[in-house]
């Protein structure tokens, strides 16, 4: 059997993922309907596998990489889950104060691709700390179907304060000069748009295919908004015309981009959703807009 393309898989296949990894679907129905989409040499099986993430050989950071120091560090959270653990990132031999970014995880815990976005943010120059919300229930358990699982049994506005007090974890570290932004990604993203409600001192925030605040909640924001869509997140997208129209009319600085021909989940390089071009570029903007706005 030849080895299975990201061409080879039809759209309805990546939409049908998304509703699993959003808990629309169990793992049963996941299964069944994917059935409908196995023919010949590519058996369920081999479609299951391909959509499922590989976290083997996508590392773009090593753990050890020797221009950043990167440990697990845990921090209070007294309005959310008590005792939250993080992994800190700080790049190797700063002789000055520096920024920092709260990376914030999808649906799942702190995964290893959040951990290596988290190293990849810190060797751009910022202190960055991506934290576990599954934290208060014992952290991470080692893959994606049962962090999804837990997350479910956690309250997102609680898990929003464990994100809030990250902020505050950074802000104040003694190589943090003050100024902090936030990216997300998925759950992540309507986290990151929520601590832009939140927080006033928030200097900038990089929501990726997150879900919108309420029109009331968006009339709130005051920091900078770099908005990341994929165009085929017809989910998430539906909240945009309206999120659109509270940012202008309450004139919240913000710039989206929508990446053609992408599926939510581009930026994440150990599923087939990932598209290099997209993920490279929104990435790119990423940095580009902490180094401009983190000053």
């Amino acid at each position: 059997m030849s080895e299975l393309k990201k061409e080879d898989i039809k759209q309805e296949v990546f939409d049908l993922y998304d509703d699993y990894a959003h808990n629309k679907i169990g793992r049963r129905q996941f299964v069944e309907r994917l059935s409908l989409y196995a023919a010949g040499s590519v058996t369920v099986g081999a479609l299951l596998s391909f959509m499922s993430p590989n976290y083997r050989t996508t590392a773009e950071v090593a753990k050890d990489d020797p221009n950043i120091e990167s440990d697990y560090i845990t921090y209070k959270s007294p309005k959310g889950g008590g005792d939250i653990k993080g992994l800190l990132s700080i790049p190797k031999d700063t002789k000055t104060k520096i920024p920092g970014v709260v990376v914030v995880h999808e649906n799942r815990g702190l995964n290893p691709y959040i951990e290596d976005v988290g190293r990849r943010t810190a060797l751009e120059g910022f202190i960055s700390l991506a934290p576990d919300a599954l934290s208060p229930l014992g952290g991470y358990p080692g893959n994606d179907d049962d962090g999804r699982t837990m997350q479910r049994k956690r309250d997102r506005n609680e898990m929003l304060e464990d994100f809030i007090a990250a902020f505050e974890y950074v802000k104040n570290h003694p190589q943090c000069d003050g100024n902090v932004g936030v990216v997300g990604f998925c759950f992540g993203g309507w986290i990151s748009n929520m601590m832009a409600v939140r927080l006033s001192d928030l200097k900038a925030a990089v929501p990726f295919y997150g879900r919108q605040p309420s029109d009331e909640d968006a009339a709130k924001i005051k920091a900078p908004l770099l908005l990341q869509y994929a165009e085929l997140d017809t989910r998430v997208n539906a909240g945009w015309e309206a999120f659109e129209k509270v940012l202008k009319a309450n004139n919240i600085e913000h710039t989206a981009h929508f990446y053609p021909n992408v599926n939510h989940g581009f930026h994440n390089n150990t599923t087939p959703r990932y598209d290099k071009k997209a993920a490279t570029l929104a990435w790119e903007r990423t940095i580009a807009f902490f180094k401009e706005k983190l000053v």
